[in-house]
C-alpha cells in the first residue's frame, strides 16, 4: 500500500482528497500545517507529499525546502490557485515534482498522482543485480547466473561509479529499465531523483514539452508555463526509454543537453543549465537507423559512451529456473506461500523460445498461478503458445503423468510416459551432440524452423493442414512463419 501525505489547512480540501483517494491501494494521511507535515514525514515515511503553497505558519515553499533537506528523493506535488502559478513554477525549480491547480480536475489529479507514485517506486525500489534467490524481501531484481548476465552485472558495477552516458540495448521484455534503475541505485546520484519517460508512448508533438517544458502560449493548449523532465530531474538521473523513436527535432535538443548541459523550453528564449545523467534504452538497431538517416550520428555517439547489450532469454536458458523461482515468490505476495513447479513444466518452459523474453515469462507464471488447481504448476497450466512452441525433444503435455511438488522435486527426474508412436531419444541425443560440438548452433530454433518448412511443403502451403500436422494452432504457425522469415523461401498465404 502506498502512502500519501496531504498538507493543507483547508478542511474542505482534506475531505475532497479522502473521497478521491478512497482506495485499498492508497493510504492517505493529512496535516493542517507545514510544521505538522514535517513532524509526520519521518514517522509515516510517505511515498508522496502533496502540499498547498499558501498556508498559515510555514508556507509551501519553506515546507518544500525542509522536505528536500529531510529526504531529497521524496517527491512533492504543489497545489496552487490560478493567481499563483509563477510561485509554483519557482518552487518546482527548488525540486518539486510537479504542480496542480485549484479547483481540481479529478481525472488529471489522479493521473498526476499515479505518475508521481510510479516515479517514487522507481526511486525507492533497490534493484538487486545478484540476488540470493532464497531471500524473499526484495521487490525488483535483475536475475541471472548465466555467463551473459554476469557480464551485464560487471558493466552495471563499472558504469554506476562513473558519470558517463549509458545506452542499453536489447529486445523488448529483456529488462532494460531494471538495468537502468540498477545503475542509478548503485551510483553517486542514488540520493537524487530518478525519472523515466517512454519516448514511444508520448505523441511526437508533446514529447518536446514533456522533456524540456514550455512557456505559456507557446502552442495551442499551453495555458501555463511547464517545467520539463530535465529540469525536474536536476542533479539526478533521467531514463529515456525507446529513444530510437524520437523525432529529428527532439534528437537535436537532446544532443545539446548532452553536449552543454543546457536547454530551452518550447517557445522560450532563456538558456537553462541542468545537471542530469542520461541513461537511454532502445530495442532498435541504432546503427541501422543512423545508416538510414533516421537517427543522428552525433547523438548516437554521445549516447553510446557505455553500451550494455541485454541478451534475449532464449540465449540464457540456464536462468529460466531462477527467474521462475523469483516470480513464484514475488507473485505469492508478502507472507504468501509460493506455488511450486514440477520438473515437467520447467522442462517445457526451458524448451520454449520466449519471443517476449522475461516479461512473457512473468506473464506465463502469473497465468499458471491463476489457473492451476493445486499447489504445483503442471504443463497444462502454461499458456497454449508455450506448450505449442515446445520442440519434439521436450515432453509433450499428454505425456506427463504427475508433477512431484515435494521438497527437492525440481532436481529429480519427472515421471514421463513414452510417446506411443515414436521414440525421439536417439534424435534428441544426435541433436544434443550437434549443439555440444558447435555452441553457436541454435538447435531448437533451427529444428523448429525446418519442421515448419517441411509441414508447409507437405501441405503445399496450406496452413490449416500444416498446423494440424505439427499439433499446433494456425495462429501459432503464422507466428512461426513470420518469426523465421519463411515467406522469403516459400510462397505461403
Amino acid at each position: 500500500m502506498e502512502k500519501i501525505l496531504l498538507i493543507d489547512d483547508e478542511a474542505d480540501v482534506q475531505y475532497s482528497f479522502r473521497r478521491i483517494f478512497d482506495s485499498p491501494d492508497i493510504e492517505l494521511h493529512t496535516a493542517s500545517s507545514g510544521e505538522e507535515g514535517l513532524r509526520l514525514i519521518p514517522i509515516l515515511r510517505p511515498d508522496l507529499v502533496i502540499t498547498d503553497l499558501r498556508m498559515a505558519g510555514l508556507n509551501g515553499l519553506e515546507t518544500l525546502k525542509r522536505i528536500r533537506q529531510l529526504d531529497p528523493k521524496l517527491l512533492v506535488l504543489l497545489m496552487t490557485a490560478y493567481g499563483t502559478t509563477q510561485t509554483a513554477i519557482e518552487a518546482m525549480k527548488l525540486g518539486a515534482y510537479d504542480y496542480l491547480l485549484k479547483p481540481f480536475d479529478v481525472p488529471k489529479l489522479k493521473a498526476l498522482v499515479q505518475g508521481a507514485l510510479k516515479a517514487a517506486r522507481d526511486m525507492r525500489q533497490a534493484v538487486v543485480v545478484q540476488p540470493t534467490l532464497e531471500a524473499e524481501d526484495y521487490d525488483a531484481g535483475v536475475i541471472g547466473r548465466s555467463e551473459p548476465m554476469q557480464a551485464v552485472f560487471k558493466l552495471i558495477g563499472q558504469t554506476a561509479a562513473a558519470e558517463a552516458t549509458v545506452l542499453i540495448t536489447g529486445e523488448s521484455g529483456t529488462g532494460k529499465e531494471l538495468v537502468a534503475r540498477a545503475i542509478y541505485n548503485y551510483s553517486r546520484r542514488a540520493d537524487r531523483p530518478f525519472l523515466a519517460i517512454n519516448c514511444a508512448a508520448i505523441p511526437e508533438n508533446l514529447l518536446e514539452s514533456e522533456l524540456f517544458g514550455h512557456e505559456k502560449g507557446s502552442f495551442t493548449g499551453a495555458t501555463q508555463q511547464r517545467i520539463g523532465k530535465f529540469e525536474q530531474c536536476h542533479g539526478g538521473t533521467l531514463f529515456l526509454d525507446e529513444i530510437g523513436d524520437m523525432s529529428p527535432t527532439t534528437q537535436t535538443k537532446i544532443l545539446r543537453v548532452l553536449q552543454n548541459g543546457t536547454l530551452e523550453r518550447v517557445g522560450g528564449n532563456g538558456v537553462i543549465q541542468v545537471d542530469v545523467r542520461v541513461i537511454a534504452a532502445t530495442n532498435k538497431k541504432l546503427e541501422e537507423a543512423v545508416a538510414n538517416r533516421q537517427f543522428r550520428e552525433d547523438l548516437f555517439y554521445r549516447l553510446n559512451v557505455v553500451r550494455i547489450q541485454l541478451p534475449p532469454l532464449r540465449e540464457r536458458r540456464d536462468d529460466i529456473r531462477h527467474l521462475v523461482d523469483y516470480f513464484l515468490r514475488k507473485l505469492a505476495g508478502p507472507g504468501g506461500k509460493p506455488k511450486q513447479i514440477g520438473r515437467p513444466a520447467l522442462q517445457v518452459m526451458e524448451a520454449y523460445h520466449w519471443p517476449g523474453n522475461v516479461r512473457e515469462l512473468e506473464n506465463a507464471i502469473q497465468r499458471a498461478i491463476v489457473v492451476s488447481k493445486g499447489q504445483a504448476i503442471l504443463p497444462i497450466d502454461l499458456p497454449t503458445e508455450v506448450l505449442a512452441g515446445t520442440p519434439v525433444t521436450a515432453a509433450s503435455p499428454g505425456a506427463i503423468v504427475a508433477a512431484d511438488s515435494s521438497p527437492g522435486a525440481a532436481d529429480r527426474p519427472a515421471a514421463v510416459a513414452a510417446p506411443a508412436t515414436a521414440d525421439f531419444t536417439a534424435l534428441a541425443q544426435a541433436l544434443f551432440r550437434l549443439a555440444k560440438n558447435d555452441p553457436k548452433l541454435k538447435v531448437i530454433p533451427t529444428v523448429e524452423r525446418e519442421l515448419v518448412i517441411e509441414a508447409l511443403k507437405e501441405t503445399a502451403g496450406n496452413q490449416v493442414r500444416a498446423a494440424r500436422l505439427l499439433g499446433i494452432t494456425r495462429a501459432t504457425l503464422r507466428k512461426r512463419v513470420e518469426k523465421f522469415g519463411i515467406r522469403q523461401e516459400l510462397d505461403v498465404r
